[in-house]
């Protein structure tokens, strides 16, 4: 997942904002926003910022920020591309700096400061958002610019920016009357306040369970997250005990290995009702009015619905194209998920179960089916992927592939203690960016995985400014002697959201604004994941942390004969997930939903078997309130373009520079401020199949492995 945490001034993404605050000229002299920021690389002082130094900061930035707007939108000279766009571009450079470091650390790092922050001041800095793009003066400027634009000489980047930014304009709501306006207004604050109540609510839920066991229930749990789990008793002052908690590290080794099936039923209950248990952190009544409310902005901007409005300047463009596509793929992946809830019933027969399998089933009884089909299981696996082997590994990787190298900064400041920080340089030694990694979880952090930034690359004053950015994971943590031995899924997605950060390290943009199709940007990222598992690539990382040897091939062989296993879950509870996002925001508007309904006679339509859940339920779907609104298929969409594209490396080879650097200069560099298919076609030399993203996902009857 890719979380932007700058402050877009057409995008409407921004949730937080200000009210007033005294401060002393003596604070304001010491607030580390306001001048340079005198570290290594410039990266942002985390040592220095406090929370009593974000409200200020935001403020002095909103005021500098609407003198900006004011000098752009009054400049009695005719509008052009450099006095009103490139200006606009510049404006806001404060607020958009103390954005970029709070969000981050509001998701990574929070505390109730920040969280009081996030929810009490959000209405402002919509409201200021809204100034600017319903500012009629601004608006006209930019209309002019984009009439007259032949006139310019402008070249494609700036096209494309200009063509954005106006069209950006319309979506929010610039062409509407005064009283329009106002109501959207009045819609976009509510919204903004609402989102961040949702998320804060998961969070809170997430971290409000705890599965207190005894000795006795760990039978066939692995080392590792057995000693994870006493230390996590110990700190919630349970010591002798052992707690499981609804983190992806503790909940899915629990529900994989625990022979326990009421232990796994009440954790799994505990994780899919996150949200859902009428207490102040309850979100069906949060979600209930974000879908009106998005349903109702559609309507007021002149859009079918809330899916029409958000996906035009998307690849799909309109809803009908990605229930094309998610309908085919749900085609294809009932059949497989019903084939291995057989195969799993079988094990439960034969072992006398006397039951059916049931959703909370799923993971240990699958877990089964791997060992008795390809003689594996993680506990076989783990030892081989040491987390610092993982990520030494990955370096290798993309130096093979780009050139790249990674090397550990000492006396930087950290977004929190738990941090490591890299400078990345180029093949020629040239300076790219800082790259931030933060591997495990914490109460403080947001479940899931992401990658974020704390500034990205701009050109001032012919000047290139390098990216910082951030990847932050919720990885399985070393305890006790045993250092982190992570999961190979777990690998993947660091892999993943390194895609991610190669996508910002390498992007090069002249200006600040840039606009990245929400179902292109998972590309960068997928495509990654595809070397984490590949032979050759294994041989080089996979090391047993005891012997350090490297691992066998009887082993890897089992991991590719195991490739399409569970591929029928996989998808399934994807796709559902993916389908359910599209269905709320097609409702049309006026829009009321009772969301336990909505969701049950939804998926219940679609032929979701009672074995698998959707990935994410209604009131814990934390993507739909982060950018990934109408957008969660985006994985889906951009997994046709990963699995299309990684065979042009394995035609040319896996580590064929050629390719690589194509991929690089064409995409990389370029995403967000080209167009997506034009993009991917400069690539690949033509548009994108679906077939090799059904073969990889063993859908093709006729190529699946049994």
């Amino acid at each position: 997942m890719k979380k932007t945490f700058k402050l877009f001034i057409i995008s409407g993404l921004v949730s937080a904002a200000l009210f007033s605050c005294k401060q002393k000229p003596a604070e304001e002299s010491s607030n580390p926003f306001y001048g340079a920021y005198n570290t290594p690389f410039e990266v942002p002082p985390f040592d220095k910022i406090m929370a009593k130094h974000y409200v200020p900061a935001f403020e002095k930035g909103m005021t500098e920020g609407r003198a900006d707007i004011k000098a752009i939108s009054e400049n009695k000279e005719k509008p052009t591309f450099e006095n009103t766009i490139a200006a606009l571009d510049k404006s806001g450079e404060l607020l958009s700096r103390v954005a970029m470091v709070f969000f981050a650390q509001a998701s990574a790092a929070t505390s109730d400061s920040l969280q009081k922050i996030e929810m009490d001041m959000s209405p402002a800095l919509s409201a200021y958002n809204d100034e600017m793009l319903l500012n009629p003066g601004l608006f006209s400027r930019v209309k002019s610019v984009y009439d007259n634009q032949a006139e310019f000489s402008l070249d494609a980047e700036q096209k494309f920016l200009l063509e954005n930014l106006y069209k950006g304009f319309i979506r929010n709501g610039a062409n509407l009357d005064k009283k329009d306006q106002d109501t959207l207004k009045a819609i976009n604050q509510k919204l903004s306040v609402l989102s961040v109540k949702f998320s804060q609510n998961v969070l809170a839920e997430t971290n409000g369970f705890k599965l207190i066991v005894n000795k006795e229930d760990l039978a066939g749990l692995p080392e590792s997250v057995i000693s994870t789990a006493a230390e996590t008793a110990k700190a919630a002052g349970q010591e002798g005990k052992w707690a499981f908690t609804t983190q992806r590290p503790s909940i899915f080794p629990f529900m994989t290995y625990s022979p326990n099936r009421e232990l796994r039923r009440q954790i799994y209950d505990a994780y899919t009702n996150r949200g859902n248990n009428g207490n102040e952190y309850d979100n069906n009544t949060v979600l209930t009015e974000i879908i009106k409310l998005r349903a109702d902005k559609a309507k007021l901007l002149g859009y079918k619905t809330y899916a029409n409005l958000v996906l035009e300047p998307r690849m799909a463009k309109v809803p009908e194209n990605v229930f094309d596509l998610l309908n085919n793929l749900w085609e294809k992946a009932i059949p497989v998920a019903k084939n291995e809830v057989a195969e799993m019933q079988m094990i439960i027969d034969k072992e006398g179960g006397k039951f059916k399998l049931e959703a909370s089933d799923w993971w240990y009884y699958s877990e089964k089916l791997r060992k008795q089909k390809y003689d594996l299981d993680d506990n076989e696996l783990r030892p081989y992927f040491k987390i610092d082997n993982v990520r030494e590994g990955l370096f290798t990787v993309v130096n093979k592939l780009f050139g790249i190298t990674l090397a550990p900064i000492a006396n930087i400041p950290l977004p929190h203690p738990d941090v490591q920080a890299f400078e990345v340089k180029d093949a020629d030694g040239s300076h790219i960016g800082v790259l931030y990694m933060d591997f495990f979880p914490r109460e403080s952090k947001q479940q899931g995985a992401w990658c974020g930034g704390y500034r990205g690359y701009h050109v001032v004053d012919s000047k290139a400014v390098t990216p910082v950015v951030t990847v932050v994971f919720n990885f399985t943590k070393p305890s006790g002697d045993l250092p982190a031995l992570i999961s190979l899924e777990e690998a993947s997605t660091m892999y993943h959201e390194f895609g991610h950060a190669l996508d910002g390290l390498f992007n090069r943009h002249t200006y600040n604004q840039t606009y990245v199709a929400t179902d292109f940007v998972e590309l960068p990222s997928q495509i990654l994941e595809h070397w984490c598992t590949e032979p050759e690539v294994l041989k080089m990382y996979a090391k047993n942390y005891k012997t350090e040897e490297a691992i066998p091939d009887k082993l890897i062989e089992k991991i590719n004969n195991s490739g399409y296993f569970n591929q029928g879950f996989e998808t399934t509870e994807l796709v559902a997930a993916s389908l359910l996002d599209m269905k709320y925001h097609t409702i049309e508007s006026p829009a009321v939903v009772d969301i336990q309904k909505f969701e049950k006679e939804y998926l219940t339509s679609i032929g979701l078997i009672p074995e698998i859940k959707s990935r994410y339920r209604s009131t814990y779907f934390t993507h739909i309130m982060g950018g990934y609104d109408a957008g969660y298929y985006s994985y889906l969409w951009a997994a046709v373009l990963d699995n299309d594209a990684f065979e042009a490396f394995k035609e040319k080879g896996l580590f064929d520079r050629t390719t690589a650097e194509s991929f690089r200069r064409n995409i990389l560099e370029k995403n967000g401020i080209m167009d997506a298919m034009q993009m991917y076609v400069n690539f690949r030399g033509r548009q994108p199949a679906i077939e090799p993203l059904l073969r990889f996902r063993g859908l093709l009857q006729d190529k699946s492995k049994n």
